[in-house]
């Protein structure tokens, strides 16, 4: 879910712990454009001393101090999900990772929508379930309360409008499929008219009247833009 899951916070803040402009600049532009809130820093100083974050990108290789140290270290004070980013394949230094705290170890090079799924993978094993809200542009979705809020002002949805929505936004900027939806929100063994998709599709983007929230991916099913209509 290129998942905009919120407790206080509108967006997942994304802390980018990497000394090589050129892997840490597209990281950043990659997730800023998925709608995460990323902030980068070169160094072990700055990653521990920086604001707090939802997930940690923490290369291994840095130029102060080790990736394990700072592993170490922000698993004293800190709760957030730490994702080693690393060019060390070793199963040695996987291990070493993983006992000093890490959530999960990727190794260099991967590919954005890689990364994006082990964030998504470690944010629901380290919130329960329904803990968090999910934002897209001005619109949030409150699991709990089951409210949907655009621009602060609530907006009254069916209880069908509202679990496509919930899938659409708790994978945000993901092209989820007609048959995913249909499976997910009627039965996996629907076998009514299609269509009802559309109609729900369209009663939600004239309710949220945000325009180009809801794109269509023709031949394919539904994608939520985070960055419209802010």
């Amino acid at each position: 879910m290129s998942l905009k899951t919120l407790a206080s916070e509108p967006l997942i803040r994304v802390l980018v712990v990497e000394d090589d402009e050129g892997i840490a600049w597209p990281l950043r532009r990659g997730l800023s454009r998925s709608g995460y809130q990323v902030e980068s820093v070169a160094t072990a100083a700055g990653a521990l001393a920086a604001a707090p974050a939802d997930v940690v990108l923490l290369d291994l290789g840095l130029p102060d101090m080790d990736g394990l140290e700072v592993c170490r270290r922000l698993r004293e004070y800190s709760d957030a999900a730490v994702i080693v980013v690393t060019a060390r394949g070793a199963e040695g230094d996987r291990v070493a990772a993983l006992d000093e705290g890490a959530d999960d170890y990727l190794v260099k090079p991967f590919g954005l929508a890689e990364l994006e799924a082990r964030i998504r993978a470690v944010l629901r094993r380290v919130r329960p379930p329904g803990s968090t809200a999910y934002a897209a542009g001005p619109v949030v979705l409150d699991p709990r309360s089951r409210r949907v809020t655009v621009r602060g002002a609530e907006v009254a949805l069916t209880p069908k409008e509202f679990d496509i929505l919930e899938c659409l936004i708790a994978d945000t900027g993901r092209a989820v499929s007609r048959h995913e939806l249909l499976t997910r929100v009627w039965d996996e063994h629907w076998y009514g008219p299609g269509r009802v998709l559309d109609v729900h599709i369209a009663a939600l983007r004239r309710k949220l009247a945000v325009d180009g929230l809801i794109e269509t991916v023709y031949g394919h099913g539904f994608r939520l833009d985070p960055g419209t209509g802010g």
